[in-house]
């Protein structure tokens, strides 16, 4: 009989490409599970004659949907997580989506005899810190000053913990789980929301994009087809390898070129004929200071949270590069799309974008 896959957050944007990366290349699957608190039932018609798409609306926060959703599933692949490094969302919110969302999906392979659970976890679980610390060509055991000043980075540390630790625990019946964590850079991409929103304020300003980041800043990007991929073969390892994979962790890099962000952007936004207005570091962090007061004066009457603030400036200029070698050595990961064709995707649909009325 064929497996059964749920995936948690997936209908969101990694989600939607783990589903096309799954649906062409694994062959063992006869039922893949959408469960996502936010629901696109159009994915339902991604359906073939070999495997039936399930979307499932559904929260991590209540452990009664999980276990009910995760009933018969084979594994699970835990990408459903709140990303906000704005202030645009509580603290408690995030803790309660990274953290006990995450204690909830263990408790519901445990009750459920799951016994192989894929954890999507961060870089940012380790860095870029921000006190400028940088990380060059590093991998799972290079040693870095871990310093975390937002909640969504220590709700993800907490929640990668917790995972790890799961391994080897006992499910209902005495089998033992087997987890491991995958750790993607900044994931770029089709349906990729915080690009969409780089393209929104440029056109906000009036066509203009300030930038200011040293120009030697490096940043590793990862295509979201290829996290995906790494997913896939994670999860197919952690089921003939689980005394190799089980506990581990893993960075989840490919070849896209090394970059700042402001940088690695631009590259697909220049179809627009933005202006580029360059400004000194040192009024960036003047703004970003600014902005952080401002946040914090008019929290009680309006939500203040621009992009720009002391922590993503401090990312920002911070180089933080991984390598996925021991992604390669344990389950023999290499990227499924190369350069050319994940910039050619995701070209494609940035170019759907319409075009600002003064550059038509």
């Amino acid at each position: 009989m064929g497996l059964i896959y749920l995936i948690t957050g997936g209908c969101g944007f990694l989600g939607q490409h783990l589903l096309r990366v799954l649906l062409d290349h694994e062959e063992r699957l006869t039922e893949i599970r959408l469960f996502d608190k936010q629901t696109n039932p159009d994915l339902a018609a991604h359906s073939t004659e070999r495997v039936k798409v399930l979307v499932i609306q559904g929260d991590v926060t209540d452990p009664r949907s999980m276990l009910e959703a995760s009933r018969g599933a084979d594994l699970l692949i835990h990408t459903a997580s709140l990303v906000d490094v704005w202030h645009r969302v509580p603290q408690q919110a995030i803790h309660a989506v990274n953290v006990t969302g995450t204690i909830n999906v263990i408790n519901a392979c445990i009750e459920n005899k799951i016994p192989y659970l894929v954890y999507t976890s961060s870089m940012e679980v380790v860095g870029p810190n921000i006190k400028g610390d940088p990380f060059i060509r590093g991998d799972e055991d290079t040693v870095y000053n871990v310093h975390h000043d937002m909640p969504y980075p220590r709700s993800k540390a907490q929640a990668e913990r917790l995972v790890l630790e799961a391994n080897g625990k006992k499910l209902v019946g005495g089998a033992c789980l087997h987890t491991c964590a995958l750790r993607p850079t900044g994931i770029y991409g089709e349906h990729h929301q915080l690009m969409r929103e780089f393209y929104e304020k440029g056109v906000q300003a009036g066509g203009c994009i300030i930038r200011g980041v040293p120009p030697n800043t490096e940043h590793g990007r990862v295509y979201a087809g290829n996290v995906a991929w790494m997913h896939l073969l994670a999860a197919r390892a952690l089921q003939e390898q689980p005394h190799t994979l089980g506990g581990e962790v893993y960075y989840c890099y490919d070849d896209s070129p090394y970059k700042s962000y402001e940088d690695f952007n631009m590259q697909f936004l220049s179809y627009y004929n933005f202006r580029e207005l360059t400004v000194p570091v040192w009024i960036l962090k003047l703004m970003a200071c600014v902005n952080d007061f401002l946040r914090m004066v008019l929290k009680p009457v309006y939500n203040y949270t621009p992009l720009l603030n002391r922590y993503t400036l401090a990312v920002a200029c911070t180089s933080f590069t991984v390598r996925s070698d021991k992604a390669q050595r344990h389950f023999q990961y290499k990227p499924l799309y190369d350069w050319d064709q994940a910039r050619a995707r995701t070209q494609s649909w940035v170019n759907t974008f319409p075009v600002p009325t003064k550059n038509a």
